[in-house]
């Protein structure tokens, strides 16, 4: 494995441990060449469900876009790494028991933001506002009326 930092292939692992409910083995590792440490997460590479685009193009589930986007709107947030690939492997397994090859891109974005809004309401309307492409104030209350309905039944 190459350090991220000074790019040397020499490292050794410090921990190892199950991630993911089980689906992934997070290590931490340290370089020994400049000594600074970084994690590296190894899973189990399942059949690649295509992604179908909104132009109709197709491309492979790409997990490094889904923890972008997540990382975005979670941005100040109190929510850990491990929390986010949580998300991710949720929406993986979903999307490797519901759909054989190809999902639409609108289910991938409708997963994340069902996941995304059961661990952080602000970091779901941010990720929602950008997913659904909200125009104006009109659009960010429309999607908060069902949340604050939802949030004074339960006061």
């Amino acid at each position: 494995m190459k350090c991220p930092y000074c790019l040397a292939d020499n490292d050794r692992v410090l921990d190892s441990r199950t991630s993911q409910d089980g689906f992934a083995i997070r290590r931490r590792r340290e370089c020994l060449d400049c000594h600074r440490r970084y994690t590296t997460y190894e899973r189990i590479e399942a059949t690649a469900v295509k992604i179908v685009k909104k132009d109709g193009s197709r491309e492979p589930f790409n997990h490094a876009k889904i923890k972008q986007g997540l990382e975005k709107a979670c941005w100040k947030r109190p929510i850990s790494d491990e929390q986010l690939e949580a998300v991710i492997a949720a929406v993986e397994t979903e999307l490797e028991e519901n759909f054989e090859s190809e999902v639409e891109s609108r289910h991938v974005g409708e997963m994340v933001m069902q996941h995304l809004r059961d661990l952080d309401e602000v970091a779901y309307v941010r990720f929602a506002s950008v997913y659904r492409q909200f125009k104006d104030v009109r659009d960010f209350v429309e999607e908060l009326k069902p949340m604050l309905a939802e949030s004074r039944k339960n006061e």
